[in-house]
């Protein structure tokens, strides 16, 4: 359980901790597809290259407080600039790499980070957009290492002591989207970074023993601030791949003890001839992100004999609740809440606290939330409460015995798919400006792949004639990838109650077996 005598500390130096006087134990192995050489990054490695990011930071002009915005391909790199970044005081802003040009533009502008760190492939899509964001100072980093930013580490030396911080000192921002689609950005401390990590290591059983396979994405706090903290924490292993790829895990899980991923690894390795034999090595395996169907959790155990850990955090707060490493896991369950985390269900209505079994909103506390939303003291007074609990927004239940249920969305607001979050408002807004379209309704079905996938229920303007083709085109260059619909379908009218609101649940219901095998 995380120690709050430690909170001053620097959260890097908790970070580096375990791995004092084991500079040469392995932290990074590439276990990439087709990776013939399984090249090892040790731990002395890893954090001399990390400290060789901090002095070519600081000698751009980083100053303790600045922003380092990446949008960049997962690599090791992108690890050792986390770190680095931390290192030298700054605050880390990862981006996710799915986002168009349109969407970083507002983060710059928000953010306004002293660097931006692209891939070399977006650098003439994103110069322009950064330079009327005020950011002046521009590196690349390629999948591959290549790039202006590992040649002004190379070009520094390993030697950089951590600058001071305090442990309500920012360390990273994490952007999340809100009603209007407005992205806001989740300022995260040292201290709610280290005590989440900590917090889990322990809860999960985590030792220098362990190997890690590290799927995840590094741009959202799963793979960033879960996975990889977690293991530098504990100083393990991790079997380090660019994203999910299921001959991949199969190959790498006789070496491996545990994997973190999302749904949609699960139900596409159930695929997978030989699973049972693969998966003997391994001691836990732990889902988030989005809701696990117990379906997919029962045919993990009935293959493999292991029971899958599920989970429940947020962007604003990492890890809340997990189910226990000694004990049921339940399926449909996220378990208990953390050590030193607390959990209540309120009545969205009053705000007073609900009873076992009774469904309101979740709200939290402990030393894992967040600073609150970046530039916006009027959202963070609205979800972020004077005694220190946070409004989550979702919909659950405590039952008798103590187990998390989520239960929904309060705010009816978020798809969650293949892990990511996607906001309807934010493509609504987008479909109601297409030429022909009267107006829109964006949903979350059932997915067998990902979960939720995103539906699209479009009116158009009376005698115009529009195509489902020609609604996903017309947003596809506006929009990340994984936010856009995977179907449109076009109808005369939305449903309405008699207050006029959309009924997004007979939306749900009617469409909801589109992806259905």
């Amino acid at each position: 359980m995380y120690d709050p005598s430690y909170a001053s500390n620097h959260l890097v130096r908790q970070l580096r901790a375990a791995s004092l006087g084991r500079d040469q134990a392995p932290f990074l192995e590439d276990a990439s597809a087709g990776s013939m050489t399984g090249s090892v990054t040790s731990y002395g490695q890893f954090f001399a290259r990390a400290e060789q990011f901090a002095n070519a930071l600081v000698a751009r002009g980083l100053q303790p407080g600045d922003r380092i915005a990446v949008q960049a391909p997962k690599t090791q790199a992108m690890l050792e600039l986390y770190v680095g970044t931390v290192m030298a005081g700054g605050v880390f802003l990862p981006l996710n790499s799915a986002y168009t040009a349109p969407e970083v533009s507002y983060f710059l502008s928000d953010a306004e980070p002293r660097i931006l760190v692209c891939d070399p492939a977006r650098l003439s899509d994103l110069q322009p957009i950064a330079a009327e964001a005020g950011v002046s100072d521009i590196l690349t980093l390629a999948a591959d290492e290549s790039g202006s930013l590992t040649q002004a580490r190379d070009a520094q030396s390993p030697s950089f002591e951590a600058v001071a911080r305090q442990a309500s000192d920012l360390a990273a921002i994490l952007y999340t989207s809100g009603t209007t689609g407005r992205s806001k950005g989740a300022m995260l401390s040292h201290s709610a970074l280290a005590s989440n990590s900590q917090t889990l290591k322990d809860y999960w059983r985590f030792t220098r023993d362990d190997v890690l396979i590290h799927a995840l994405p590094i741009f959202h706090t799963h793979g960033l601030f879960v996975a990889t903290n977690i293991s530098l924490m504990a100083g393990s292993a991790c079997l380090f791949m660019p994203g999910f790829d299921a001959g991949a895990i199969m190959d790498a899980m006789p070496r491996a003890t545990a994997m973190m991923g999302v749904p949609t690894f699960y139900v596409r390795l159930l695929e997978m001839p030989g699973l049972a034999e693969a998966t003997s090595n391994m001691r836990l395996f732990v889902s988030g992100s989005a809701p696990l169907l117990a379906d997919t959790h029962d045919r993990w155990r009935a293959i493999t004999g292991h029971a899958i850990l599920e989970r429940y955090g947020m962007t604003e707060t990492n890890m809340n609740t997990s189910n226990p490493y000694e004990g049921a896991r339940r399926a449909g369950t996220v378990g208990f809440p953390l050590p030193g985390v607390e959990l209540k269900v309120a009545s969205p209505e009053t705000g007073e606290t609900l009873r076992a079994d009774e469904i309101g909103v979740l709200e939290v506390r402990g030393p894992n939330v967040f600073s609150g939303y970046w530039r916006m003291p009027e959202k963070t007074a609205e979800e972020l409460r004077s005694d220190g609990f946070f409004i989550t927004g979702d919909l659950g239940k405590i039952d008798t015995q103590g187990y998390v249920h989520i239960v929904g969305r309060g705010k009816d607001l978020i798809i969650i798919t293949g892990g990511f979050n996607v906001y309807p408002k934010e493509i609504e807004l987008l479909i109601d400006d297409l030429p022909g379209v009267d107006e829109s309704a964006v949903i979350g079905v059932p997915h067998p792949d990902f979960g939720e996938a995103v539906l699209a229920v479009v009116v158009p303007q009376k005698g115009i004639e529009i195509s489902a083709e020609a609604v996903q085109t017309g947003v596809a260059d506006k929009l990340a990838r994984f936010k856009q619909p995977k179907r449109v379908v076009i109808v005369d009218a939305l449903p309405r109650n008699t207050m006029g609101k959309v009924q997004k649940n007979l939306l749900r219901e009617a469409y909801r077996d589109s992806f259905s095998a």
